[in-house]
């Protein structure tokens, strides 16, 4: 939830994908080698996790 309401904050539109509803989404995960939530990716670069400084830096 953390990352979705600073995406929001910031007015940067992103797509989810759920992995508790869609299977396709949870295969997609695992192809990736992860196995938590959330993953963002901004650019090709994975964040695994909320982290805020990296996201900004990638962002920007």
């Amino acid at each position: 939830m953390a990352a979705k309401d600073y995406l929001q904050e910031k007015g940067i539109s992103y797509t989810e994908k759920n992995i508790q509803t869609s299977p396709e989404a949870r295969k997609e995960l695992m192809s990736m080698g992860h196995m938590g939530v959330p993953v963002i990716i901004i650019d090709g670069e994975e964040i695994v996790g909320f982290d805020k400084s990296r996201m900004e830096q990638l962002l920007n």
